[in-house]
């Protein structure tokens, strides 16, 4: 009899370890998928944040000027550049001399077409705008003699500087020179203005042999490269002999 009670509380202690190992494993699935989904809720709700976020920032984009991107790199690189010159200054050096090193020959003949383009010739607007161009190219032509002019000034001191009640010295002349060198500029500027010939649009002498502009286009462009061989028809046709 106690054998048997034995075999049953054996029995009994088997039945209960796996109900209990069962409920323990239960649990920690349940713990397990409840940190999953937590873990899965906090990044549903980073984002979200993220997104209104970028949304926050593609709306205040759209509402900047069209090229606010541009001007913002130049002012990056400008205060960049402003702060290497400095340093260089401080070091005593010549930073557009430094700067010129680090360039390769590709960036100048960039920087050189850059530079045409940007002074293009923009052609005749007015007389007044002609008149200053040309100003311009003469007096970046001219080399002042920084000597002379530190004697001039030194020689007469107070009256280097007129004014309204200066009186004009008509007894100084000009230095053989400098008339050799006004002579010589002004001789240039007859020189090219004769081989200057101001392209015509329209001649109203010439004949008028075409029915609108195209026409008139085609005619010239016959005429060029046909022009010599029926040069005598056309003058057959003109006097009415031709036969």
């Amino acid at each position: 009899s106690q054998f048997i009670i034995i075999i049953i509380m054996a029995s009994a202690s088997c039945n209960t370890e796996p109900s209990s190992s069962a409920s323990a494993s239960a649990a920690e699935r349940r713990a397990r998928r409840m940190a999953k989904l937590q873990e899965l809720s906090l990044r549903r709700n980073e984002a979200r944040k993220l997104n209104h976020q970028e949304v926050v920032e593609e709306d205040r984009r759209n509402k900047l000027p069209a090229n606010f991107e541009q001007k913002r790199k130049r002012e990056e690189w400008r205060e960049e550049e402003e702060k290497k010159r400095k340093e260089a200054e401080d070091r005593g050096e010549d930073y557009d001399r430094l700067r010129m090193l680090e360039w390769t020959a590709e960036e100048v003949e960039k920087w050189e077409r850059k530079k045409k383009k940007k002074n293009a010739d923009p052609g005749f607007s007015t007389y007044e705008a002609a008149g200053l161009r040309q100003y311009q190219a003469l007096t970046k032509k001219m080399k002042p003699d920084m000597e002379h002019y530190e004697e001039q000034k030194e020689k007469l001191g107070e009256e280097f500087f007129p004014d309204m009640n200066t009186l004009v010295d008509v007894t100084r002349k000009d230095s053989e020179e400098a008339v050799d060198k006004l002579v010589a500029d002004v001789e240039k500027q007859i020189e090219k203005r004769a081989k200057f010939s101001r392209r015509r649009g329209f001649n109203d002498d010439a004949d008028i042999d075409y029915i609108n502009e195209r026409n008139m286009r085609f005619n010239k462009k016959a005429e060029r490269f046909y022009g010599k061989y029926t040069a005598e028809i056309k003058q057959n046709l003109e006097r009415g002999t031709a036969v």
